[in-house]
């Protein structure tokens, strides 16, 4: 037992094993590898949740070989608590693993009033930069993201932002989240340039969310070398059975209607749900197993962000790596009812 923060708590010895069964892919064409399934902090990681749990979950993913924490300057809720919860974690169970970790963090969302808190300007991103790095408790971030676009600042700036952060060792890459094709090929562009380390591109995508691929950023970040990593694989809880018989009082829907509405759960999407079930049931998945099994089926996604409120999710989640080959019948099948 140790003592933490005023109480004793065991002391947190990482599984012997916890490599065994992970599945790590190089982002893009640098040296960097991710987990196939990485941890993030969008949710579940605020004011509002339990730090023993935020803690229980922390060591489950490293005990399965998750090795990546991603987070964002305003991840919370309130703005910047995910982070400062995550460098109590890190300082209570991680200090001694942090060389095993990439820990990643973004800035482009409003963080704070006044006309410097937001978007993609050079003092916004340092400033955010060095913020994080504190709540952190951080001498540097493995990777620090553009979080979106500017409208209204040129991506020159914000490369050359990214690559001042880089030089000056508060990270070691950089990443860009929610460009689409032509503002990731700038990007990529700029980058070579200046001779930015930029080597991923976080995107939103899943069954039911495609655009990555009909807009054609999947196979430019293919042909260019960039990583992609993809949040909300599940459709934030849509594409698991937490609601094939309605809306469950504990679910997201029920709780938190910030992210999921209720309305998002028509009677044709709760078909399509019951019908991709039955796929994931004839595979031996669950329909959760199934939907991060079908982003990682062709290998150019280098990792999923999960999200968890339980160890036990994080525990099934993983259970997706031991099947990511889809017969030509299945994929079609999965096409033809997310179409629907």
């Amino acid at each position: 037992m140790e003592l933490l923060e005023g109480k004793f708590v065991p002391v947190y010895v990482p599984a012997q094993n916890r490599y065994d069964n992970m599945v790590y892919h190089h982002v893009g064409r640098s040296g960097l590898q991710f987990p196939a399934l990485s941890l993030g902090f969008w949710h579940n990681f605020g004011s509002n949740a339990s730090f023993d749990q935020m803690r229980s979950l922390c060591r489950t993913a490293f005990d399965c070989g998750v090795t990546q924490f991603d987070l964002a300057n305003n991840y919370g809720p309130a703005y910047g608590t995910a982070e400062e919860n995550c460098g109590r974690i890190l300082k209570a169970d991680f200090l001694s693993h942090r060389d095993e970790l990439v820990i990643t963090s973004k800035a482009g969302y409003d963080m704070w009033k006044g006309p410097y808190g937001n978007w993609g300007s050079r003092k916004y991103l340092v400033a955010s930069c060095d913020q994080s790095l504190k709540r952190l408790g951080l001498d540097y971030v493995d990777i620090f993201y553009h979080h979106r676009p500017d409208p209204d600042t040129p991506l020159e700036e914000t490369m050359e932002a990214l690559k001042f952060i880089v030089d000056s060792g508060r990270a070691l890459y950089a990443g860009i989240s929610n460009y689409k094709k032509e503002q990731t090929q700038k990007a990529i562009e700029i980058a070579r340039d200046i001779h930015l380390p930029l080597i991923v591109n976080q995107r939103r995508y899943s069954i039911f969310e495609r655009s990555i691929e009909t807009e054609g950023t999947k196979d430019l970040c293919a042909e260019e070398g960039l990583g992609i990593i993809a949040f909300s694989p599940l459709a934030q809880g849509l594409l698991t059975n937490r609601y094939l018989n309605g809306i469950p009082a504990d679910s997201r829907i029920a709780k938190d209607g910030r992210f999921l509405k209720e309305s998002a759960l028509t009677p044709e999407k709760l078909n399509q749900i019951r019908e991709l079930n039955e796929i994931a049931t004839q595979r031996g998945q669950t329909l959760a197993e199934m939907a991060l099994s079908w982003i990682l089926r062709d290998g150019k996604v280098c990792s999923v962000l999960i999200g968890a409120s339980k160890p036990e999710q994080i525990l099934d989640n993983v259970k997706c790596l031991k099947n990511t080959t889809f017969t030509e019948e299945e994929l079609a099948r999965i096409d033809a009812i997310s179409k629907e």
